[in-house]
């Protein structure tokens, strides 16, 4: 089963911490960016992190906040699925504070597992409603919007279709990459099971991989698939294409292409940032939820990741489209939790994972 197998995936894994910031007098890099001032003494707090955003976008800001504030923090690396899944089996017993997901799907299986803390509502305030669960228990920190990479030697954005459904036309067949494992993929899927039902949802699946749609771990080698020509398209979150694009100007051939703004496959899909009901360091926890939202943080996401910020006002980077519809507020998020498994039963059914 898909979900034993990233169990068994976690439980093999390094079960070492790393040190999100020492003890410099200040800081450089992009950490620098958010932050740029001397770094604080200790202030004897500590804080440990589970984090499914990966190391290279999320550890300048665990820095910048272990310097600006004098918190001591601790992260363990991992995908936001395999974290939920040894989250729930370590329980109470578990040394996390705080869980950053890249997706809601995964804070929503915790949150049917019972064990999330409660977030303060000075931090929930930060954001719009919609950008936070209704019962309090995570909040949003970025989003990211599912668009369609494509190869722009192979397609103009006339010849693709204005519905995700429209990618089962044989027209299309060998022609799609789908990030089977991927957790915001999930979130997605999952989502698009409760707006459609399971029976439509599970078919469309089935028609792609009838239709020769093939199977990449992530967003990013999708991108970089499409890039190079090796793919002619894919289902993929917005940011990667742009980062790749800023990278790689001259020799990547490829770009974002959304769907009508009412079609599922344009969703915006957020970040999630939670605490966990065992946590022993409830008042760093919440100091760090609030740094996620602060103005310093959310400039950083747009403008050095590419996401959409969420609080503080901030602007999204000008590359950014405007979003229009399918934005975080048309979903109740917090349904993903109870498809999440069915979720990823449906895509693990449907042979994907072996094109």
């Amino acid at each position: 089963m898909i979900l034993r197998t990233f169990l068994t995936t976690v439980l093999l894994a390094s079960l070492l911490f790393g040190c999100g910031g020492s003890d410099p007098e200040s800081l450089d890099g992009r950490a620098a960016e958010i932050y740029g001032g001397e770094c604080s003494g200790g202030n004897g707090k500590s804080v440990t992190i589970y984090s499914g955003r990966t190391e290279n976008l999320i550890n300048p800001v665990l820095e910048a906040f272990a310097c600006e504030t004098g918190t001591n923090v601790q992260v363990r690396w991992g995908s936001s699925i395999n974290l939920a899944l040894l989250l729930n089996e370590e329980g109470s017993k578990t040394q996390a504070d705080v869980f950053l997901s890249r997706s809601p799907g995964p804070v929503g299986y915790l949150e049917s597992k019972d064990l999330l803390g409660q977030i303060g509502e000075d931090v929930l305030s930060l954001v719009d409603e919609q950008n936070h669960s209704a019962s309090g228990t995570w909040v949003g920190f970025s989003g990211r919007k599912r668009v369609l990479v494509y190869n722009t030697d192979e397609f103009s954005p006339e010849t693709l279709p204005d519905s995700v459904f429209d990618l089962t036309d044989p027209k299309f067949k060998g022609k799609v990459a789908i990030p089977g494992t991927n957790g915001s993929f999930v979130d997605w899927f999952t989502v698009f099971i409760d707006q459609y039902g399971e029976e439509t949802a599970t078919q469309w699946l089935n028609d792609m991989v009838d239709n020769d749609a093939k199977y990449y771990p992530n967003n990013r080698s999708i991108v970089e698939a499409a890039g190079r020509g090796e793919i002619s398209m894919g289902l993929v979150n917005h940011y990667y294409n742009y980062q790749e694009v800023a990278a790689n100007p001259d020799t990547h051939k490829a770009l974002n292409y959304s769907f009508n703004d009412d079609d599922i496959g344009s969703l915006l899909v957020i970040t999630a940032a939670t605490k966990l009901a065992s946590s022993v360091n409830d008042e760093a926890a919440e100091d760090l939820l609030a740094y996620l939202l602060t103005a310093p943080v959310q400039q950083y996401f747009t403008d050095r990741t590419f996401e959409y910020p969420l609080a503080a006002g901030v602007v999204p980077n000008a590359a950014l489209p405007a979003l229009t519809a399918l934005e975080i507020g048309s979903v109740d998020f917090d349904k993903l939790g109870g498809g999440f498994e069915e979720a990823s039963r449906i895509v693990e059914a449907s042979g994907i994972l072996n094109r």
